[in-house]
């Protein structure tokens, strides 16, 4: 498919989206199934074309005057990946899959600027309503933080160390020219492309049949070292979910030690009993959601590591989707869940414990808003000071900004070069 096709195509898809209410991937599985000639380049053109439509929609609408699928697909021709409008428009003629001619309209549109009155959550590019929340927690940074979130994420591999070292992981996906990643020690990255550029599959390659690595982004890696876990004590992972950190602690702790990975969800637990085994992990032990399930824990845990559900506002690059399908409820219920997870949590640790909080959210509401009310509700607890783990973890300061108000750590693309998290250690009463 040339260009012009696959500007329709992507014109289709968003349609498709908007009008049937499901899932960008779910829309773009559908229209590969449908159109069975594309081949896999014309699918992954496709499938940026409508990801930096939804990553960049508040600012593209605002310049285009429109916010249908065919003004946000051009302006990203455009405006994201260079194409001339004017040259763009001449191929358009006499084909037959091409989206109809720019109109005089939007031939000037697309060429011009946002005005300087432009609101800040359209330069942004965030739902008007999160605005206060994202200022709340950035100050006078949270426009160019929403900028950053715009952006495309990299393709970031942890390296299992319990089976190999980032020099092995390096060699074997040389063709695919990664580097190693700038915060965590045993990271590998392959920066984003422009335009159609392919993410390499790496699902395929020898060392991840192997066991070597892990996709991971860096974030969640940097949150994972962070956590404190050391060989030969007894976690538990409250929401373990498919295991991506069970499996990075795990490593973490040499394999000495017992982890307890437990999930109230069945079918989200259920991809960590192969990960377990092909990355050679011998210290986790899955709790299965039964009735008490974790009786017999109670009061006995060196640290409960809660990686609570989120609104996954700092997943926004990867899934820009449910940054439009966010709304006020959801944050609430989420609130209302983490909250709960707190209180539950902390039933298992120890006399001077740790309890772990970990969210992939850049909301102060999730955030540091949590700590504090978990904090005036359970008096004894304190934050620990993470900068000096950073330090030692890292073998580097941690970047500016990275500490919060409520003593955490928050990450974000624009400060770590990462997905959005956040991470906050309290040390129960001894």
């Amino acid at each position: 498919m040339r260009l012009p096709g696959r500007l329709s195509a992507a014109i289709a898809v968003l349609t498709d989206v908007e009008t049937r209410k499901r899932p960008v991937s779910e829309a773009l599985k559908a229209w590969g199934i449908a159109n069975r000639f594309a081949g896999a380049g014309d699918r992954a053109a496709i499938g940026n074309l409508v990801y930096d439509a939804l990553r960049r929609r508040a600012s593209h609408a605002a310049l285009m005057a429109d916010d249908s699928p065919r003004a946000l697909v051009l302006a990203v021709a455009v405006r994201d990946w260079g194409q001339d409008p004017a040259a763009l428009n001449d191929s358009f003629a006499g084909d037959d899959h091409a989206p109809e001619p720019f109109t005089t309209e939007e031939l000037a549109r697309v060429v011009g600027q946002l005005s300087d009155d432009t609101p800040g959550h359209v330069l942004a590019d965030v739902p008007q309503w999160l605005a206060p929340s994202l200022e709340r927690a950035f100050g006078d940074n949270w426009i160019a933080e929403g900028e950053a979130m715009a952006g495309r994420p990299s393709l970031d591999l942890r390296t299992n160390t319990l089976k190999a070292q980032p020099e092995r992981v390096l060699k074997s996906l040389a063709r695919f020219d990664p580097v190693p990643t700038a915060i965590s020690p045993v990271g590998v990255t392959m920066p984003a492309g422009s335009g159609d550029a392919r993410t390499p599959n790496v699902t395929t390659d020898e060392g991840y049949l192997k066991g070597w690595f892990e996709v991971q982004d860096q974030g969640s890696q940097i949150v994972s070292a962070l956590a404190g876990a050391t060989p030969g004590e007894q976690l538990l992972d409250l929401c373990a979910g498919a295991g991506g950190k069970s499996l990075a602690l795990a490593a973490t702790m040499a394999n000495k030690g017992q982890i307890f990975a437990y999930d109230s969800d069945r079918n989200r637990l259920a991809p960590i009993y192969d990960r377990l085994k092909r990355n050679g992990v011998r210290n986790v032990q899955v709790r299965a959601p039964l009735p008490d399930a974790l009786a017999d824990l109670v009061g006995k845990i060196d640290r409960v590591v809660i990686d609570a559900p989120c609104t996954g506002t700092g997943t926004w690059r990867r899934r820009p989707d449910t940054k439009w399908k966010l709304s006020p409820e959801l944050l609430a219920q989420r609130v209302a869940e983490q909250s709960a997870l707190l209180a539950e949590g902390q039933r298992f640790l120890k006399p001077g414990g740790t309890l772990v909080y970990i969210t992939c959210s850049i909301l102060p509401e999730e955030n540091d808003d949590q700590i504090a009310a978990f904090l005036a509700a359970h008096p004894g607890f304190a934050s620990r000071d993470l900068l000096p783990l950073w330090q030692s973890a890292f073998g580097q300061p941690a970047p500016a900004g990275v500490a919060t108000a409520g003593g955490g750590i928050a990450l974000t693309p624009r400060l770590t070069g990462t997905d959005g998290f956040y991470l906050n250690a309290m040390v129960a009463p001894q």
